[in-house]
């Protein structure tokens, strides 16, 4: 959560890195990890903190993003198998029947092992997938912020901005379809722009 006052400068923030991660994230991989690190590390930290004043939560918001940002970069030689966790976790989530209930723990754990096994043999190609198809969410979700009228509602009740990143929208039939679109869009955005090689961690002799 944080303050309704930030909803429209954040939903920025999540348009323009959606953008730069779903059609340049393997150019900027390092980048991307930063800003994705920033953004969840602010979402857990200000979602412990629980409702507050807003100087208490741009301060949790701050602290939790710096922390997230720091850790994703000191783990930028396994960003890869992050990328391929993360992505089979988001498919499972994502992909699993809108009617039936939300899928077992165990089968969003088994989804992710699969993704960071593949990462590692397919590195380059699960790292295009994995921004593309992840940058195309968080752009979705900035977004629907900015065009929705949540940020006038919450005002006039002055309420925090509740942030929902794996179902923005409820009750929108479009919003998985349009996202495997901007997708696959930045997928061939990437794949016909080949970026550096991704360093990988040396083996000590």
């Amino acid at each position: 959560m944080l303050p309704v006052t930030l909803q429209i400068p954040a939903a920025v923030l999540l348009v323009v890195g959606g953008a730069v991660a779903c059609f340049a994230g393997y150019r900027f991989f390092r980048i991307v990890l930063g800003l994705y690190g920033f953004v969840l590390g602010a979402l857990l930290a200000t979602t412990i903190a629980g409702a507050g004043s807003t100087s208490s939560l741009v301060l949790w918001a701050v602290v939790g993003g710096l922390a997230g940002a720091l850790a994703l970069n000191l783990a930028y030689f396994f960003g890869v198998v992050l990328v391929g966790a993360a992505l089979g976790a988001m498919a499972v989530t994502m992909l699993w029947p809108r009617a039936s209930n939300d899928p077992h723990v165990l089968v969003v754990v088994a989804f992710a092992v699969v993704g960071a096994l593949a990462a590692m043999w397919l590195q380059r190609y699960v790292v295009v997938i994995g921004t593309a198809f992840g940058g195309a969410w968080t752009l979705l979700v900035g977004g629907l912020a900015l065009m929705g009228d949540a940020a006038a509602q919450a005002a006039s009740a002055a309420q925090v901005w509740v942030v929902y990143p794996l179902d923005p929208a409820p009750g929108r039939q479009w919003l998985p379809l349009a996202w495997l679109a901007l997708g696959a869009l930045g997928v061939f955005v990437q794949l016909r722009k080949p970026g550096p090689k991704i360093k990988t961690a040396k083996r000590s002799k």
